[in-house]
């Protein structure tokens, strides 16, 4: 059974919650109507995306006052409704690069080069029958038009000795003519060689395109042909003594090769061969060659006289060595640099 104080309890405690709500009320009431009111929106509205560009792009402002800071505008913002005309240029393709220079081809490559090299010469053919392998050597310079074709303008000197039979035919020949000479002017005494020796040579002068057909970072192989003007020479000598006096007056007597016949023919001819080479570094355009050639000189041939067939009748002809008339094939092998 509830009593009356009780009951006076519980309704003095639910008069004093109603009076704290109630206050609670005024006060988010007050509040509200303190703040600034907001901008009426639409709720059923849709947002829409504004895709138009300002006329002039603000310049971002920052300072320490909220007024002040105010968001850039970026320029290089996506522009959606962009013509053509307004889009960035395409990526522009790549090739390989040209270079510049007056020293230098498009491709990079030297547009001038030059070459030095040595090596040995070995007759061919007929020619073997009386020249012997000897030493030879050459230089030249050129124009390159790229990485693969040039020409070179190039001076060649190619010795050779003669063969053991050449020189003793030759011997022989000579010794015959004194001897009939000797019989045909009994008053004449002409002395008969004690011995011979003598040399040959071919230099020219040559125009030689030059192909490249394999060129790496190191190793490189080629192809060349050439035409030019070669000079053929042959020259017989024979020791001789001689004195000499100094300023002194003493008398020094000395041996030498003295020569007594010399031949020469000139010729068009031409070669043609390969090489290879060796890059000596990346960074520059030395290189090592090595290179083997055919050369055939077109001589034409001039009779003369002969171990076989000299006589009284012909011993005054003037030319006692036709094979240096002969057409002439050798191989010369030259080694050497490229520059």
């Amino acid at each position: 059974m509830i009593t009356l104080n009780r009951t006076f309890h519980i309704a003095r405690r639910s008069l004093a919650l109603s009076a704290l709500l109630g206050t609670g009320l005024a006060v988010a009431q007050s509040q509200q109507a303190t703040a600034p009111a907001a901008a009426s929106t639409d709720a059923t509205a849709e947002p829409t995306l504004n895709l138009t560009l300002p006329a002039v792009a603000p310049v971002a402002t920052f300072s320490s006052s909220a007024a002040d800071n105010e968001v850039a505008v970026a320029d290089n913002h996506f522009d959606f409704l962009a013509t053509d005309s307004d889009q960035p240029p395409p990526r522009r393709p790549y090739s390989r690069p040209r270079y510049r220079g007056s020293n230098t081809n498009a491709d990079g490559s030297a547009k001038y080069e030059f070459l030095a090299g040595a090596g040995f010469t070995a007759p061919l053919g007929n020619t073997h029958h009386y020249l012997d392998t000897s030493y030879g050597f050459q230089v030249g310079g050129g124009r390159n038009f790229n990485k693969k074709f040039g020409v070179m303008l190039q001076f060649d000197y190619d010795n050779f000795g003669f063969q053991g039979q050449t020189l003793t035919n030759q011997f022989n020949l000579y010794n015959t003519g004194i001897a009939i000479f000797n019989l045909e002017n009994p008053g004449a005494d002409v002395s008969p060689l004690a011995s011979l020796d003598g040399s040959s040579h071919v230099w020219s002068f040559t125009l030689n395109p030059t192909y490249t057909f394999y060129s790496g970072e190191t190793w490189g192989a080629y192809v060349v042909a050439g035409v030019g003007f070669y000079h053929k020479t042959a020259t017989f000598t024979t020791p001789e003594e001689g004195e000499e006096e100094d300023e002194f007056g003493d008398v020094f007597e000395f041996e030498e090769n003295g020569t007594i016949d010399h031949y020469t023919s000139n010729a068009p001819g031409f070669n043609g061969g390969f090489g290879v080479t060796y890059k000596l570094s990346r960074f520059n355009n030395q290189r090592l060659y090595a290179e083997a050639r055919y050369v055939f000189v077109d001589n034409s041939y001039r009779p003369g006289v002969t171990v076989n067939t000299i006589s009284a009748n012909n011993l005054f002809v003037a030319n006692d060595y036709p094979a240096n008339s002969n057409r002439t094939t050798y191989i010369p092998v030259k080694f050497g640099i490229r520059f």
